[in-house]
């Protein structure tokens, strides 16, 4: 007999939570066996509960999804769990897996993309959608950098306007030379191969 996977459901938004348990109710070895709409309620249906698989939203009032995985995995090292989320940044996805999270989902996922996770999930494995693994992998390879200066966030903010190097350096009252230093500092801090791309990044990071 095909063994029936228990699902624990945590998001604190009803409509989302709803659906979600609607569409996993669709599946003849899923059961939903709890739900919860805050990072303390995750903790206490765990308790309680002892599901296999849990779904977990990151946004949730009381104890935030990162927070609950590192309490939950104290609790239950062997429990498997899937971010479900609409959060896609770098620092939410690694601070996601790090705090044990075995699955990474952006809210926006097909039904049958959801349903191969909390399989793979609970046979053992580990599943990330291809946007949220390059981001992981990118985080590994070149991991947060040190911040960047007052003075190199004041050379971003003109290469944001597009203005040129001559431009800067009239403005901020430096050499042109010491502008091209800043600039190849930025490219190097963020891993940016060309000026375009340090904005782009810069702006994605919210640097800027």
């Amino acid at each position: 007999m095909e063994r029936i996977i228990r699902i624990l459901v945590a998001d604190d938004h009803p409509v989302v939570r709803d659906g979600l348990i609607a569409i996993l109710g669709t599946q003849p070895d899923f059961a939903v066996v709890g739900k919860a709409a805050t990072g303390v309620e995750v903790i206490e249906q765990v308790r309680r509960l002892e599901p296999d698989v849990i779904l977990l939203d990151l946004e949730m009032p009381e104890l935030d999804g990162v927070e609950a995985l590192r309490r939950l995995r104290q609790l239950n090292p062997r429990l498997r769990a899937i971010v479900f989320t609409a959060f896609d940044t770098d620092e939410r996805i690694v601070a996601a897996v790090q705090a044990g999270a075995q699955g990474y989902l952006l809210k926006g996922a097909p039904r049958e993309e959801i349903f191969n996770a909390v399989r793979v999930v609970y046979a053992g494995g580990s599943l990330l959608q291809p946007v949220v693994a390059s981001k992981l992998l990118r985080q590994v390879t070149h991991p947060a950098a040190e911040p960047l200066t007052p003075r190199e966030q004041d050379v971003l903010q003109r290469l944001a306007q597009g203005l040129q190097n001559k431009e800067i350096a009239a403005e901020l009252v430096i050499t042109e030379r010491t502008v091209k230093f800043y600039v190849s500092s930025i490219l190097s801090k963020l891993g940016a191969g060309n000026r375009t791309e340090a904005v782009t990044m810069a702006l994605q990071q919210g640097i800027i």
